[in-house]
């Protein structure tokens, strides 16, 4: 069976990788092959190629895998260092068996054992290599016993805390009727194969991607119970068991054979730096925009552009439909530190090569035609190559359930991809190592909520018509970051949201009136909140030409402008965006604009009334302060339901905490949200509405089809100030 997984997954490397520039953010997803070096040792092998788990599978036949043990400093003080702090040990003992969920020894598995030159241990399977999560590898160390499973994508498989926790808390928990199903679909014989064949290899392989440090001290058990509170991991095992167990009638593709869409990007994040020995630990907010990249000819001028970019694409394997996907969006930064005494350092997007947020091959299930589901693993990242401090950017896997819209025929695909997600990472110096480059310090942790909006291109030979969002009245609503106010020079920190309306001519003249929602801080900690501010400046959107290699054309993507429209190339005075084909929803990244860097949604103003049933997807986040303490908030797809008047809000939320005093951050913790609101709706006016539950607020508009609501957060509770921004869309 090993050789169906390999062509799987060998259809989703070609359809899925990263990209060059231009238009080639798209056509090189398609084509360009994910080359991982042979080497055994992470920390030595830091590339922008990969993930950040070296592959070390070189010298295998098809039905081999190796075995690489990885445990915790105080198991093996003088193991060869590793990443997240762990040691590489030779195992005392290897045995491979067939399990069931309460993980004892069921039967043996026909296996061969030897060892390659470097002494690692090389398990060949008689049959080939497992697909189904009931067959572990379990292997010792003195007392220490970890255990892996054996179907592991890239064969290379790691036997670790985090290996450990896959099987306890993924494996275990199904009941057997549900281990059933899934052994059902490993084993069934009539090609009519679902796609969870394949979900437990991808998985095994990109559990390791994440980086959470394992503390020296850490026994195997207390390294186990730090990753089962580290909210994001927990909930990455639990969502993918779940993606698991949908079967073939879930799985679908997009209608068209492929769909190309323009990327609105926006990462905020609250972490911690150790990058300035004087403030080391300080905490950090972070705002991260999507930008597109130039990329020079020999006199300096931009010969082509990397646009932010998604690719959908389909095929059938073995009677499988898949979508799959790639994403390339360039990106600037800006940060600012807040450290104990209430000392504010501002790092601005100049402190900061533009960096990329690239996906890593893999395929996607298209669910009920509106829900795209997969676990994304993030490609790592370098800048400052040829400088005195080179610097690599890692982000953890996470779990993605994105919007899809209806597609108008079967010749297109849907005109939008809508997701909302956590991810974290780290900052790591990095230095030369022969041909290499080798991990250093950490210079910053990093907790993110991030959105993606990706908007459909005109396809084939079509240009977008920019009449399609003129003579048009929209709903608006944002959410901003400003650090170092310029609007006050003793407020380092402002957070802002909008919500308001747009009502666009036919020059693209924009006549708005936007309410405002402003959380400050001073330079002392104080934090006010004003709900006084007012937008209703005249601002201007007009199509903004993009350069690809045969020609400049307008594929979609937006400028907005104060007053006058930037020149072709040129960057607007408040940000860029781009439109759907028709007009029917709009999205900008704000970069240096009036009211800070963040992101700008307008849909235009429904004729339906509002929808008043139906459950809901909620992802987005909550911007907290307060004298003592900074708190980012995200829904980590929360399910928000209709009920008539009422609404409930059920789910997990992750919180990241910087407690100012002492520069401590706390890594993200998950708790439970169940919150009832009052659903104001009757009459809405200009499709808007809101659900008020004491101080806690969420108000925006809907689409048209009822299956979208952009909302903005505001929330006084629990002592603090807070903001925000989330997207609630329709679930099947």
């Amino acid at each position: 069976m090993y050789w169906k997984l390999g062509l799987c997954l060998s259809l989703s490397t070609a359809l899925l990788t990263g990209c060059g520039s231009g238009e080639q953010a798209i056509s090189g997803a398609r084509s360009e092959p994910n080359d991982f070096a042979g080497v055994k040792n992470p920390v030595d092998d830091f590339s922008n190629s990969s993930t950040g788990d070296s592959t070390n599978n070189s010298d295998l036949a098809s039905n081999e895998v190796r075995i690489t043990m990885e445990v915790p400093g105080s198991v093996a003080p003088d193991g060869e260092l590793t990443r997240r702090q762990l040691r590489i040990v030779q195992p005392d003992t290897v045995s491979v068996y067939v399990t069931n969920t309460a993980l004892q020894k069921v039967s043996s598995v026909k296996t061969t054992t030897r060892l390659d030159s470097a002494g690692y241990t090389i398990i060949a399977f008689e049959n080939g290599q497992p697909l189904a999560p009931n067959v572990v590898i379990d292997a010792t160390y003195g007392n220490a016993r970890m255990r892996a499973l054996a179907a592991d994508s890239d064969r290379d498989i790691k036997v670790n805390p985090f290996s450990e926790y896959l099987v306890r808390y993924g494996l275990a928990n199904y009941t057997p009727g549900e281990l059933g199903s899934i052994l059902d679909c490993v084993n069934d014989a009539s090609g009519q194969l679902c796609l969870n064949k394949y979900v437990w290899s991808t998985l095994a392989d990109q559990i390791q991607d994440f980086e959470i440090d394992i503390p020296e001290t850490a026994t195997v058990q207390s390294a186990l119970d730090l990753l089962h509170q580290r909210g994001d991991f927990a909930h990455y095992v639990s969502a993918m068991a779940d993606y698991a167990l949908l079967d073939e009638d879930s799985s679908g593709k997009i209608s068209a054979s492929s769909a190309d869409y323009n990327s609105v990007f926006l990462g905020v994040g609250l972490g911690q730096s150790f990058a300035e020995p004087i403030i080391s630990g300080a905490g950090q907010w972070t705002v991260q925009t999507a930008q597109e990249e130039c990329l020079p000819d020999s006199d300096g001028n931009c010969a082509a552009y990397v646009y932010p970019a998604l690719t959908l694409a389909s095929f059938d394997a073995f009677s499988i439909r898949v979508t799959s996907l790639a994403t390339d969006i360039p990106y600037d930064r800006a940060l600012l530190l807040h450290a104990d005494s209430n000392q504010f350092f501002l790092r601005g997007s100049e402190y900061w090569e533009r960096n990329t947020h690239s996906s890593s091959p893999g395929a996607a299930t298209l669910k009920g035609d509106t829900r795209l589901l997969a676990g994304r693993s993030l490609y790592q990242s370098i800048t400052g190559r040829g400088s005195s401090r080179i610097t690599g950017w890692t982000r953890n896997p996470y779990y993605l359930d994105a919007f899809t819209s209806t597609p108008v025929d079967s010749t297109v695909g849907p005109d939008r991809v809508l997701a909302g997600y956590f991810d974290a990472g780290k900052t790591i110096e990095l230095e030369v190592n022969g041909d290499q480059l080798r991990r250093k310090q950490t210079l910053e942790k990093n907790y993110q909520s991030i959105f993606e909006l990706h908007l459909l291109r005109p396809a084939g030979n079509d240009t977008f018509d920019p009449s399609v969002i003129q003579n048009k009245d929209y709903n608006a609503l944002y959410l901003s970051t400003r650090f170092n106010d310029p609007n006050s020079a003793s407020t380092p920190l402002a957070f802002e949201s909008g919500l308001g309306t747009w009502s666009i001519d036919g020059s693209g003249n924009i006549t708005q009136a936007l309410q405002l929602s402003t959380v400050r801080q001073d330079d002392s900690g104080t934090v006010t909140k004003s709900e006084a501010g007012t937008i209703n400046d005249q601002w201007l959107v007009t199509a903004r030409k993009s350069r690809l290699s045969k020609e400049d054309k307008q594929i979609g993507r937006l400028n907005l402008d104060q007053n006058t429209p930037a020149k072709d190339f040129a960057s607007p005075d408040v940000g860029m965006g781009a439109s759907t084909p028709t007009g029917s929803l709009l999205a900008f990244n704000l970069d240096d604009s009036p009211v800070g860097d963040g992101l700008l949604i307008a849909a235009p103003q429904p004729s339906s009334g509002a929808p008043t049933s139906g459950r809901y997807r909620l992802q987005g986040v909550a911007l907290g302060l307060s004298s003592s303490a900074n708190h980012l908030r995200h829904f980590d797809n929360a399910v928000l339901t209709l009920q008539s008047d009422t609404a409930t809000l059920t789910g997990e939320v992750l919180s990241v905490i910087n407690t100012i005093s002492g520069n401590q951050v706390a890594p993200p913790a998950s708790s439970s949200i169940d919150q009832t609101f009052f659903y104001t709706h009757s009459g809405a006016i200009n499709g808007q509405v809101s659900f008020t539950s004491g101080n806690f607020i969420l108000d925006g508009f809907y689409t048209d089809d009822h299956s979208q609501l952009f909302l903005r957060l505001r929330d006084t509770n629990s002592g603090e100030q807070a903001v925000g921004l989330v997207m609630a869309t329709r679930l099947p």
